[in-house]
């Protein structure tokens, strides 16, 4: 399956990070310190480190002579190495839109499509997945309202590809918690609102979507720092990942303690929250409260 532009799904993220875990630890296996194969590659630990964690493209050169140094034969392992060097720097669907993306979130378009998995918690806006057309270009106005129509519409047409992934073959589980304000914001007007409703409805019969509403009367709950984003992935040495967004960067967590607070602290709110066999239910009768009925 291919993305918007031909690319592959998972695009250049999750490869590196895949590329990096094999590369630490055929190291590490051998003995080797980063010291010792930032040299070999005529370059620093600090950038074997970066490797590693899949921050950085990677040449060719440089992984066949790593490889090398550690001791990998093998031609067909090293083929499927290289290989996946070559994939890891092959630009995903959104690099057309690269003028309009922030650095950091770029990576989060791959690792999202490359993921098995999307737990997500939204307490202001539905999630980006799941958003129509109309209300992902009012929430885009929001934060860049001064924008050219044309640098909006753009905006608009990523939010609308990365939707993509949940009716592709094989897609990804999303379960998507939202706070019942989200429902009663009324972003781009009382029409708009009604149609993202709707939509909202129409998502919960989807086999691979999951949505649950925390009402008001549940009180203070497990995520009162914000929404979140966990991600787990389909290839097995990938560790689970959480995404924070902030107003002008984002942090990327994967150390295990981090994942399992923020694991725990979903696991609460889908407790606190509505079953999701009665999503279609409130989100029903949230139109009727708001006088959105069609």
């Amino acid at each position: 399956m291919t993305s918007p532009d031909g690319g592959s799904t998972g695009g250049p993220t999750a490869r590196r990070m895949l590329l990096g875990v094999h590369l630490r630890r055929l190291r590490e296996a051998k003995g080797v310190t980063r010291e010792a194969a930032g040299y070999e590659i005529r370059s620093s630990e600090s950038k074997i480190s970066r490797m590693e964690l899949g921050r950085v493209g990677f040449k060719e050169r440089d992984v066949s002579d790593l490889l090398t140094l550690y001791g990998v034969t093998d031609q067909v392992q090293r083929d499927t190495l290289l290989g996946l060097a070559r994939e890891a720097n092959t630009p995903g669907w959104w690099h057309r839109y690269g003028d309009l993306l922030a650095n950091w979130f770029q990576p989060y378009l791959g690792l999202e499509a490359a993921s098995a998995l999307i737990r997500t918690y939204e307490v202001q806006f539905v999630p980006g997945l799941l958003q129509t057309e109309d209300y992902a270009r009012a929430v885009i106005m929001l934060g860049h309202g001064s924008a050219k129509a044309e640098d909006i519409e753009r905006r608009v047409s990523v939010r609308m590809a990365r939707q993509q992934l949940l009716t592709r073959p094989n897609p990804p589980q999303l379960w998507a918690v939202v706070d019942e304000a989200t429902l009663k914001r009324p972003i781009g007007g009382a029409k708009v609102m009604r149609a993202q409703i709707e939509a909202l409805i129409d998502a919960t019969r989807l086999p691979n979507v999951q949505i649950q509403v925390i009402p008001f009367e549940a009180g203070g709950h497990a995520a009162a720092g914000g929404a979140f984003t966990i991600l787990r992935f389909r290839e097995p040495d990938l560790p689970d990942l959480v995404y924070l967004e902030q107003l002008t960067s984002a942090l990327y967590l994967d150390k295990r303690e981090d994942v399992d607070e923020y694991a725990l602290a979903m696991e609460r709110l889908c407790v606190e929250a509505d079953l999701p066999a009665r999503t279609a239910e409130t989100l029903g009768r949230t139109l009727r409260e708001l006088g959105l009925e069609g």
